[in-house]
């Protein structure tokens, strides 16, 4: 049976944080890939790419020269960025997600526990079709009353209780969440799955210890003075679009958080 130190990710953005123009540039990397371009076609305008990513046009030539840099784009003098003619196998060949920098995504609770050969279920306590609220709209950016997928659900990794989370998501992006069968399937890989795909690229996550209530030291099987790790997170698709609002409520004696901070 595994320790609590072995037990869960410490934090599902991964160990170590990315740069912003690093961050980009993956995420370029995949619409070039995803769109079947060619070596020699032309990539939009720098300040069409900036606002496409909406960062800075200095943080997107960075983008751009990291690209460079690896030999999938170049540039010519007063015509803009190509695709490299050397290009295709760097474009078109898989990459490990905690590979090269600009290859990460963020990292579900699913993908981790293959990652680390955990066994892993899951308990359904409800999942839903609803609207969203007022607060719900603003934060994943969708219209009030818009259609809101919701579950609750419990994960065990090996057999041991980890977290309760309580999952939203614009049904929108992805309409097969709705008839998928959470207690089995991911919800990372459904949203991979989705026409088009939904890639969790990047997250606000913020992280809080505190007591957890009645409800939750019964379904976390809490039975001393063990506090709980309350994780929010908001992730972003791959056109920035906020994709998932989750609230994971962690046994304390079951998870580590940890991060890096760049400027």
């Amino acid at each position: 049976m595994p320790t609590s130190d072995s037990l869960l990710p410490q934090g599902l953005l991964g160990g170590d944080a990315l740069p912003l123009y690093t961050q980009v540039a993956g995420r370029l990397l995949d619409d070039i890939s995803g769109n079947g371009a060619r070596p020699g076609d032309r990539l939009p305008s720098e300040r069409a790419l900036a606002g496409r990513y909406g960062v800075s046009r200095v943080t997107m030539r960075s983008a751009l020269n990291e690209l460079a840099e690896r030999n999938i784009i170049e540039s010519s003098p007063a015509r803009g960025w190509f695709l490299a003619a050397g290009s295709v196998h760097a474009v078109t060949a898989p990459r490990d997600p905690a590979g090269p920098a600009g290859s990460r995504t963020v990292q579900g609770f699913a993908d981790y526990a293959e990652q680390h050969g955990f066994s892993i279920r899951a308990e359904v306590l409800y999942s839903r079709v609803r609207a969203a609220t007022v607060q719900e709209s603003e934060r994943l950016r969708v219209g009030p009353g818009a259609d809101l997928f919701e579950m609750r659900r419990l994960r065990f990794l090996d057999d041991l209780v980890v977290v309760l989370e309580h999952n939203r998501l614009p049904l929108g992006l992805c309409p097969r969440l709705a008839h998928t069968d959470f207690s089995r399937d991911s919800l990372f890989a459904t949203l991979r799955r989705a026409d088009p795909p939904q890639l969790p690229r990047v997250a606000d996550y913020s992280v809080e210890a505190r007591q957890p209530s009645e409800e939750e030291r019964a379904l976390l099987d809490i039975t001393d003075a063990t506090p709980v790790l309350v994780a929010t997170q908001l992730a972003f698709n791959q056109d920035s679009q906020p994709l998932e609002l989750t609230v994971a409520i962690y046994r304390g004696d079951r998870y580590h958080f940890r991060a890096s901070i760049t400027g």
